[in-house]
């Protein structure tokens, strides 16, 4: 049958079981949302108030779902509002399609009105770009977009429409998914070498990264770590990837990872380093790192392997694939003595915040009393901050896809949106954005969005009226200079709230924390929490930049 080129990507879409889609129209899109209008008992379309957040909600419906999720937006000012989203699925492999109108192929390169070159731009921060020059290809190169996108490691795919092109008229034929590369598992000898080192191994550390969650891999990784009876530890991309309530979870590791952890790495005499690149905010200063022990790195991308450090024996392959092979060949291990010397660190050295200013809020507290009303089982969405280490030290994780943060881009502003999508993905789920109030003022517009839609997302902001995480670098390290992070903001946050049609409610003190989120939690509409807290409250632990690893300050 004959269609349009907007109404091929609408069956592309669909072949490929899209039911959302995040965006904004204009000049360009005009026939994509068109179709999208004819389409829209099959295909939901879900307007942000700005680009940026529809790429971010297609981030957090990918991250929550582990579906593709998908954005649209028009040429010139529209394509570039989606850079930050897309730098931000790729810099944490998110399979994002994002979908961009263009001028008229008669225009193109000749500065028109609203055109850039946004697969130029977007070279460097994506998997794989394309611009549609011809009709024919359209179907075929949205089909090899979505199997790019979940192929080995993922990541997101940009597809660049002229607006002419999704005017003609081509033949269309319906075709299944292409089928997603295999990775195939290591050679056998390395298999071998790998099993040598957990046979000879007495103080075993697993530490895990975001690829146990995108290779749904946490069934696995469990099998691994008790039939090895090792201590884990997962990096910021990987919370939920293990059950956190198992005593075998020492908390994360890295620049603000737990003295338990810490004292692993020191005693330990086996890394095990799983589905992770080894982030500077992991290692705090390489040439420290693991130096007394050999380190096995498991990962699905060799460009990842003795990038950030050395390591002894390399695995390519799926996590899952792997993890499971090995457990099947390792012998059942006994490491009663070390599995009693990380129950004594973690003894010893728990996480414990105490508020500056009497019967102040502490964010341990609410984020506790968050976690026992929702039984573990919210969707915890974060911006980028103090809050999101925060969040992710008093939140206690017991699935995957629970935890939906920005790591490596470091993206302020990302949370919103991406709670936008977390919710459309997980109706029946609960989902509470943390954030902070610097990120809050970035994309506060998209509260409409919730309120437009009926999006009951909890927005909960620790409000402490600076930029916290900068602020606690001057206070450490530039003499209490606190040049612009002291932000005095006369913006009230519940009348904002209100001005957008959500609901607000205030935490100012301790005998406020429960019954605001029973409120928040038993309403079923979007809600704002403003919850203050005192400016002064710090991430601890903390590892300074250059240092071990192993030091970690625990006061200042």
């Amino acid at each position: 049958m004959k269609l349009t080129g907007a109404q091929i990507i609408m069956e592309c879409l669909l072949e490929q079981g899209v039911d959302t889609v995040f965006g904004y129209p204009g000049g360009a899109v005009l026939n994509i949302y068109d179709a999208l209008y004819e389409y829209q008992d099959r295909i939901r379309h879900i307007r942000t108030a700005h680009e940026q957040g529809a790429a971010h909600a297609a981030d957090g419906y990918a991250r929550s779902s582990g579906k593709t999720g998908v954005c649209i937006a028009t040429s010139g000012p529209g394509a570039t509002n989606l850079v930050t989203g897309i730098a931000t699925a790729y810099m944490d492999s998110i399979p994002v399609v994002a979908i961009t109108g263009n001028v008229t192929r008669d225009l193109l390169g000749l500065d028109s009105f609203q055109e850039v070159d946004i697969t130029g731009i977007t070279m460097p921060v994506t998997k794989h770009n394309y611009i549609v020059k011809d009709i024919r290809d359209l179907a075929s190169i949205l089909r090899e977009a979505f199997q790019i996108a979940n192929s080995g490691r993922k990541g997101p795919v940009l597809v660049d429409i002229p607006k002419d092109i999704t005017a003609q008229t081509c033949a269309y034929e319906k075709q299944p998914p292409l089928p997603l590369a295999e990775c195939g598992l290591p050679p056998q000898e390395r298999l071998a070498q790998a099993l040598e080192l957990l046979n000879r191994a007495e103080r075993p550390f697993v530490y895990c990264g975001g690829g146990v969650v995108l290779s749904e891999a946490s069934e696995a990784l469990s099998a691994f770590v008790e039939k090895l009876d090792a201590p884990v530890s997962c990096s910021l991309m990987c919370q939920g990837g293990f059950d956190q309530a198992s005593p075998r979870y020492m908390g994360m590791l890295g620049m603000h990872g737990t003295k338990t952890a810490a004292l692993a790495i020191q005693n330990c005499d086996l890394f095990i380093a799983v589905g992770t690149r080894f982030s500077d905010r992991v290692l705090c200063n390489a040439g420290l790192f693991a130096r007394h022990c050999p380190i096995l790195q498991i990962d699905i991308d060799s460009a990842e392997f003795n990038k950030n450090i050395e390591v002894d024996l390399r695995l390519r392959g799926d996590a899952k694939e792997i993890l499971n092979t090995l457990q099947g060949m390792l012998e059942t291990k006994d490491h009663r003595a070390w599995m009693a010397d990380v129950a004594s660190w973690k003894q010893a050295y728990p996480l414990r915040q105490v508020s500056p200013s009497q019967d102040g809020v502490t964010p341990q507290e609410v984020l506790e009393t968050l976690n026992r009303l929702t039984g573990s089982q919210a969707i915890i969405a974060t911006e980028v901050g103090q809050h999101q280490m925060w969040a992710a030290q008093f939140y206690t994780y017991r699935t995957p896809r629970q935890f939906i943060s920005s790591g490596g881009l470091g993206t302020m502003g990302f949370g919103l949106g991406a709670a936008i999508g977390a919710q459309v993905a997980n109706p029946g789920k609960r989902v509470v954005n943390i954030a902070g109030d610097g990120s809050f003022h970035m994309n506060c517009n998209e509260l409409s969005t919730l309120a437009a839609n009926q999006i009951p997302v909890i927005e909960l902001v620790f409000n402490n009226t600076v930029l916290g995480m900068v602020r606690q670098w001057q206070k450490l390290f530039y003499e209490n200079r606190f040049s612009q992070t002291d932000l005095d903001h006369t913006t009230d946050f519940p009348l904002l709230a209100k001005a957008f049609g959500v609901k607000a409610l205030v935490i100012e003190k301790k005998a406020d924390i429960e019954p605001v989120l029973r409120e928040a939690l038993a309403g079923g509409v979007p809600v704002l929490i403003d919850c203050r807290i005192d400016r002064d409250l710090n991430v601890l632990p903390m590892v300074p930049a250059g240092e071990s690893v192993e030091n970690p300050i625990l006061e200042m």
